[in-house]
């Protein structure tokens, strides 16, 4: 009996505390009923509270998980978080869409661990901004989005980057309009305020929220919508508990 729910498929590394990253990404699949399938970019050794070390995997390793999986179930949307670099982030991009054409990337551009650990000692922005045609959805928070225009001002910032693909701008670390996520498609602006009032940080809530996403979108949701919703289960997880790591559910 063939597999009832659609694939998608996550391309992140492994978190041991299950709080971000490939193991975030899968419970999250989950409980939106898609099949998730994974390929790990790196093992991290860490907590909700410290990050301690990151070890890369080469891209050949990466594809090598993921190839078959994508050859089998041919999915519609693809969520990749951190890669080891902007290099081996546009061979992986490049592969992906090759393996599957029509593949829709969600691309959650991790560039610090929630714990402080920098994954990129240096911003190639040219290169990011190459990347960016390839891919379906960008999902930066306020502080990645300046790093990744070179901008000084996050509106202005993820304006910039809607030139080259469709940005959904976290306002977790907005200083203006906190919880106040924007989506910005060609001219037109959604915006999308907070639901809940009492929410407490989460470890990996970004990745959550880009894996919820995908899974809308896997699921038939208008992007707009997939965001609205992803934004709604994210939430549910930051009230689930005052801990760093939450609980998932619908």
């Amino acid at each position: 009996m063939e597999q009832e729910r659609p694939y998608v498929m996550s391309i992140a590394g492994l978190d041991p505390s299950g709080g971000a990253g490939l193991l975030a990404d899968i419970k999250t699949f989950e409980q939106h009923r898609v099949y998730g399938l994974g390929a790990c970019t790196a093992i991290t050794v860490q907590t909700a509270e410290q990050f301690v070390s990151v070890e890369w995997l080469p891209v050949s390793q990466v594809l090598a998980q993921a190839r078959p999986l994508l050859a089998l179930h041919q999915p519609s949307y693809c969520k990749i978080g951190i890669v080891a670099d902007i290099q081996s982030m546009q061979e992986l991009v490049r592969q992906v869409k090759l393996l599957v054409p029509g593949i829709r990337i969600i691309l959650d551009p991790v560039l610090k661990a929630s714990a402080g650990h920098s994954f990129h000692s240096s911003i190639q922005q040219q290169a990011w901004l190459e990347l960016l045609s390839d891919i379906f959805l960008l999902t930066p928070n306020y502080d990645e989005a300046l790093l990744l225009s070179g901008l000084n001002d996050g509106e202005a910032a993820a304006r910039t980057l809607a030139e080259r693909c469709t940005i959904l701008l976290k306002g977790g670390h907005h200083k203006d309009k906190p919880g106040y996520d924007m989506l910005y498609t060609g001219d037109v602006i959604h915006t999308f305020p907070p639901v809940l009032t009492s929410v407490y940080p989460k470890h990996g809530s970004g990745c959550v929220l880009s894996a919820a996403i995908t899974a809308g979108l896997a699921n038939g949701l208008p992007l707009s919508e997939a965001c609205y919703n992803g934004k709604v289960y994210t939430e549910k997880l930051l009230a689930s508990h005052s801990s760093l790591t939450g609980y998932h559910y619908i």
